[in-house]
């Protein structure tokens, strides 16, 4: 009796924290800003540098294409390192040097004179976009996040589609001020990493918070080390991971759908501009109209990112990504048949539906079967063999368009080995997470 009068005494005097926004969101705000930039830097950027590079110094698409070669090997040779460094230093402070990193790159981007200087500024913006970018953003929100995991990624990533909205924009600046375009993105860049680096908590625990915003020990509210409102997750260090059928699973299905996306990031808008022309266009013209297409697969992806989000943290992450990589596979076929303007705008549709649907559920189930510790260390490691095949794709695909002048057979493989992929995500088991301990070492 006496005990139960005590805990009512004490549950009079817990007052409740004050609801505030969890900072979890700030995080997601943070991502979004990152992501947006470095989309429009690299990833959505590159379509529009191949048709612009072209037009001022008239190099060959092969020629432009190495340039992304060179970028994604360094990428795929890096992916373990800044893996490793963002687990070990902290992605807080690497958001920091890869953002200044990427601003310096553009800086030297405006000075150049001949191919061999572009192969190198390019690499050190994506070096900076490698360090400050997707896998410092994806660490953070894995770690702020475990039951809204999925939803926090969407919105975030939501940056790489908002980067297409600004891509006519950006096309038309860089077209009508090439070096002033690119000495102005160095410089926002920067400004942009700066308050980025002193916004971003690695953990939600430096703060004195749980993932998801759920109740904490210092709030007194009842929440003990086993938190019972946190599903439970178990940490997979990089030599289990490895060491698990499933890693391996998800990377190769991983790999044939970022293979067309590497493709289509530096071959869409030529694809498209070829098209247009053939249909009687002016140069320019044909380049804007492919800047609107560009736009408008960003345009479908962005709802689809959301609702991807919110689907991913109520159902199965898996059967998920096997939807929206058939899609991918359909939209990729309906490519390499386009010859018209609205088979352009249904390939955008469909493709912008499946790339907006399949991103964030990608980097979510690694967080869900892996666990948060060493995530960007394992995700990390699943970058190195999809780096080397992300850097062949697009200049096979440049090699075969200089030499037959067409782009329909490198599409339509990368059709079947998109469809391929969705067959193999099938495979994708949870790994046995009741003791993760016990995989790798035995």
């Amino acid at each position: 009796m006496l005990n139960r009068h005590k805990k009512e005494i004490k549950s009079q005097n817990m007052v409740p924290p004050k609801k505030t926004l969890f900072y979890g969101w700030y995080m997601v705000i943070v991502g979004l800003v990152i992501l947006t930039l470095n989309a429009l830097a690299v990833f959505r950027g590159i379509g529009v540098l191949v048709v612009v590079l072209q037009k001022n110094f008239s190099w060959s698409r092969t020629e432009i294409s190495i340039g992304n070669v060179l970028s994604r090997a360094e990428g795929a040779a890096l992916g373990p390192i800044e893996g490793f460094l963002i687990d070990k230093v902290g992605a807080k402070r690497m958001i920091l040097i890869g953002m200044i990193i990427m601003g310096v790159g553009f800086f030297a981007f405006s000075r150049i004179q001949n191919v061999w200087q572009f192969y190198i500024v390019f690499m050190i913006i994506t070096l900076g976009a490698g360090l400050g970018g997707w896998l410092a953003v994806a660490s953070v929100l894995n770690n702020w996040f475990i039951r809204n995991r999925t939803m926090a990624m969407a919105i975030a990533m939501s940056g790489i589609h908002l980067a297409g909205i600004f891509l006519p924009l950006y096309a038309y600046a860089i077209d009508w001020q090439f070096r002033f375009t690119l000495v102005a993105m160095g410089v926002i860049i920067i400004l942009v990493g700066i308050p980025s680096y002193l916004l971003t908590r690695n953990t939600p625990e430096e703060v004195g918070l749980l993932p998801d915003g759920e109740a904490s020990l210092d709030h007194g509210f009842g929440v003990d080390a086993d938190n019972q409102n946190t599903p439970k997750e178990f940490d997979f260090t990089l030599k289990q991971a490895l060491s698990a059928p499933v890693f391996w699973v998800i990377t190769a299905s991983h790999v044939s759908s970022t293979m067309a996306l590497a493709t289509m990031g530096v071959h869409l808008t030529p694809r498209i501009t070829d098209m247009m022309i053939d249909l009687g266009r002016e140069e320019s013209v044909a380049l804007y109209w492919a800047s609107f297409v560009e736009s408008g697969y960003a345009i479908f992806a962005f709802p689809a990112i959301f609702i991807s989000g919110w689907l991913g943290d109520r159902m199965s992450k898996k059967n998920l990504l096997i939807v929206f990589m058939f899609m991918q596979g359909v939209s990729t076929l309906i490519l390499a048949y386009a010859n018209t303007l609205w088979m352009a705008f249904v390939f955008a549709f469909v493709y912008g539906i499946s790339f907006g649907g399949r991103v964030p559920i990608m980097s979510a189930i690694r967080g869900e079967y892996f666990g948060r510790k060493a995530f960007a260390s394992i995700t990390g490691w699943s970058m190195l063999p999809n780096g080397v095949l992300m850097a062949i794709s697009p200049v096979v695909t440049a090699w075969w368009y200089d030499t037959t002048g067409s782009y329909f057979l490198p599409f339509f493989i990368l059709s079947v080995i998109t469809l391929i992929g969705g067959v193999i995500m099938f495979f994708a088991k949870p790994p046995n997470r009741l003791i993760p301990q016990d995989i790798g070492e035995k």
